[in-house]
């Protein structure tokens, strides 16, 4: 969280530099805070821009603030360090103004921050609807990495955890306590139901998909 505390520090500086009243709220490093008490005290200090971390370390994922913020009236800026522009689709999606990666120099930040406060575009209509294109298709192709993970049986699903965390054939049907044969036939069928050809494609799937080994 290093970096985050000096872009914070940064950010503060300039924009109190700049003549804007900053209230810095930052979430805990050391314990939990639920994304709820942070929304909520993100919102009693009324802040008419707001500068948001997609990164809040044990608070979760960012992006869950951003709808409440922007309908409560907020005009939310999103700094994130993720190259991901579908994530950045997403935080438009669902309300940010605009995404400015961290790697970008702090004076465009303080100069979006000043044209959102005097009313002017922050982002083009092109730059918007490329980000958003991104966002859907990237959510399409999920939907559909779903679809085909959700042919397999609870077994197969078994298989498929320990093909994530990198185990062969022989290490998962030792852990079984079943024939290898049994287990390559069981990957065969995860092959075949996910539409790949080889089981680090499988792993690949897996990953893009968003898969969670609790689910079994």
């Amino acid at each position: 969280m290093e970096d985050h505390v000096l872009l914070a520090d940064a950010l503060d500086m300039t924009l109190s530099a700049e003549g804007f009243d900053v209230r810095r709220i930052d979430p805990p490093v050391d314990e939990t805070i639920s994304t709820a008490l942070l929304l909520s005290t993100i919102l009693r200090a009324r802040a008419q821009i707001v500068l948001l971390d997609l990164d809040l370390g044990l608070a979760g994922d960012g992006v869950r603030l951003i709808g409440p913020l922007a309908r409560a009236g907020a005009q939310v800026v999103v700094l994130t360090a993720s190259p991901d522009r579908g994530r950045w689709g997403e935080c438009l999606r669902h309300g940010a103004r605009v995404v400015v990666p961290k790697s970008h120099p702090l004076r465009e930040v303080v100069t979006r921050v000043r044209r959102m406060q005097e009313g002017f575009p922050v982002m083009t209509v092109a730059e918007r609807d490329d980000l958003l294109r991104t966002y859907f298709q990237q959510r399409q192709e999920v939907d559909e990495l779903n679809t085909r993970l959700g042919r397999l049986t609870r077994r197969e699903q078994q298989v498929l955890d320990h093909l994530v965390e990198g185990r062969t054939v022989r290490e998962i049907a030792e852990r079984a306590v079943v024939a290898e044969a049994t287990v390559r036939t069981q990957v065969k069928s995860i092959l075949a139901k996910l539409e790949v050809s080889s089981q680090l494609a499988a792993v690949g799937v897996a990953h893009r998909a968003g898969w969670s080994m609790s689910r079994t």
